[in-house]
């Protein structure tokens, strides 16, 4: 490998990554509602251990979205993972909190508490850490972590003709935005180097994740578009996605991936918000700020989530228009205290 990662990997911790080198059977699970960090954050932390001569699982509660189809391996992930007796590390993959992982942490609730637990995040909410696990806040993505953890321990990101290391890229690109997004620090593109010196398509990736989508879902982007709304004070914009928007357009769930970016482009509005119908009274709402603004962390958890200061998230258990009429008051309230 011509780029060396060596400057970055003592901010590896030495007891995360002795754990994973020594672990034989691991069970590796995302976060529910996958994104492209999750997944490749758990598919390279499965061919950490499996370089190492243990055994993975990868685990995500969620059916994986077609969008991640291109991802190398993604057919592995399961709903719940294979009974077996020989498990010694369940590895929880950009969770920001524990539940996160969804439905199946209460399917296997007694199982995966008689394991032992490892968290590798960088959710500055994360509130479920100990000091045996990774959470780093500073890093762009999860996958930027497991970079790092596999040079570490001596495992090529050129693993699998090039998977790995595309599989770790998507995630980068994914919480980046290609790179566009503040977040995106010196070790950041340190780490994608590499992982484009090993072999990851870089470009493909991301038009894969930014430029290409079905035709069904360019017809609910624009029924969410539509019904965009700017507050009296011009600091918040917002739009809501129902589940009729979803049927009407042809759509599936994960189509909505992306909305809130669009939203996110207004040029004046400090805080932009889609709120989004999961069930006839569960919302979930997506959260998108200004950089030197409103924390976004902030505005989520008061509503029981978490994220990243310019990006984070939350699921309201009211009806679309009660939670949207919570959101935006709070909302309202955060904004109208930034000064610029």
């Amino acid at each position: 490998m011509s780029v060396d990662l060596g400057p970055w990997l003592a901010s590896v911790p030495a007891g995360v990554a002795e754990r994973l080198g020594r672990a034989r059977s691991a069970i590796v699970v995302s976060h529910e509602n996958p994104d492209a960090d999750t997944l490749g954050a758990a598919l390279g932390i499965a061919a950490i251990v499996e370089g190492h001569g243990g055994r993975a699982q990868v685990v995500c509660t969620d059916p994986v979205p077609p969008l991640y189809g291109f991802l190398a391996g993604v057919e592995r992930f399961r709903t719940d993972p294979e009974p077996t007796d020989d498990a010694d590390l369940l590895v929880l993959c950009d969770c920001g909190s524990l539940d996160r992982i969804g439905g199946v942490g209460e399917r296997q609730a007694a199982w995966f508490a008689r394991l032992p637990r490892l968290i590798v995040d960088h959710h500055a909410s994360n509130g479920d850490a100990g000091p045996g696990d990774w959470v780093d806040p500073e890093a762009a993505a999860t996958c930027e972590l497991v970079a790092l953890l596999a040079v570490q321990l001596g495992l090529s990101l050129a693993t699998g003709g090039g998977a790995l290391a595309g599989a770790l890229m998507a995630g980068i690109v994914m919480d980046t935005a290609t790179f566009a997004h503040p977040n995106a620090t010196p070790r950041t593109l340190a780490v994608a180097a590499a992982l484009v010196d090993a072999g990851a398509p870089l470009s493909e990736i991301s038009r894969r994740l930014y430029r290409t989508k079905p035709d069904p879902q360019l017809r609910l982007f624009g029924r969410v578009l539509s019904r965009l709304e700017t507050s009296p004070s011009g600091r918040v914009v917002h739009s809501t996605l129902t589940l009729e928007d979803i049927a009407a357009s042809g759509a599936i769930a994960a189509h909505s991936e992306g909305i809130i970016d669009l939203l996110a482009q207004s040029e004046t509005a400090e805080v932009a918000i889609l709120l989004k119908e999961a069930e006839p009274d569960v919302t979930r709402v997506s959260i998108r700020t200004r950089s030197g603004g409103v924390d976004a962390t902030v505005l989520a958890g008061r509503f029981g989530g978490g994220g990243h200061p310019r990006a984070a998230g939350a699921t309201v258990a009211a009806p679309l228009a009660i939670a949207r009429a919570r959101v935006l008051e709070a909302a309202e309230a955060l904004a109208a205290a930034v000064r610029r």
